[in-house]
């Protein structure tokens, strides 16, 4: 286990070329320009020395990352990624129901073209492709699983809104609202002694839930990072109260 000023980020794998963990929601994959936040690729430079970036996942995004040990391997690593021989699953929360239980999202995407750091479904962007499935529903949320097959910045985020089902609790393309259980409990009613009820979940619905790849030695590796405590804890709520 890895700790550096408290923090904690799962060890899921490592051998001699890379390192594989599951990273926190509300950490930065990598150094920001600033350098005033803490970076899991900090974490690991204080920990192994030479790190290398094979790909990134957004700030509040939970869950399976890689990073090469070496120059060898960040350059097999990073060609796989980008040659799209990586398979990524995340899952989710969304906000309703989609009306297919499964489909796919083949919709390019660019950068706004006012808005700094956000994107949009735009057919002059790049391509990107998403896959979904729903794997469980909870009357005004759904858990749902996605395999993309390309790595657009904020591609399930900006897809999920196209079809009118952004992520919960996400502030750049949905309400950014935290999801309370009062918002599904019925007949809920705050302890005596308790002036505000705590959010179940204010962070990004998003987890990077498996990665399946091959090595450069023919070795074939399937990681997968278990939800995070505060995403677990909601989906118990929800599955306690869906009826």
């Amino acid at each position: 286990m890895l700790i550096v000023n408290r923090v904690k980020p799962d060890l899921l794998f490592e051998n001699d070329r890379f390192v594989v963990l599951n990273k926190p929601a509300g950490m930065l994959s990598v150094p920001d320009r600033e350098g005033k936040e803490i970076s899991l690729k900090n974490i690991l430079k204080q920990a192994y020395g030479n790190i290398l970036t094979v790909h990134r996942l957004d700030k509040d995004t939970s869950g399976v990352i890689v990073y090469a040990k070496n120059e060898a391997a960040h350059k097999y690593l990073s060609g796989l990624f980008e040659g799209r021989e990586v398979e990524k699953y995340y899952i989710g929360l969304v906000h309703g129901v989609p009306v297919h239980p499964a489909g796919t999202v083949d919709a390019a995407i660019m950068e706004h073209p006012v808005k700094k750091g956000m994107m949009v479904v735009n057919k002059k962007g790049k391509k990107a492709i998403t896959d979904y499935q729903v794997l469980e529903t909870f009357g005004s949320y759904s858990l749902l699983r996605f395999r993309i097959h390309t790595g657009r910045t904020h591609q399930i985020r900006v897809h999920m809104k196209n079809l009118g089902h952004p992520i919960l609790c996400d502030e750049l393309y949905g309400d950014g609202k935290p999801v309370l259980l009062s918002s599904f409990k019925r007949k809920f009613n705050l302890a005596r002694d308790v002036e505000e009820e705590k959010p179940l979940l204010s962070r990004l619905a998003l987890h990077a839930e498996r990665l399946v790849f091959m090595d450069a030695d023919g070795t074939a590796y399937e990681i997968e990072a278990p939800p995070l405590k505060d995403m677990k804890a909601l989906l118990q709520q929800l599955r306690k109260w869906k009826n």
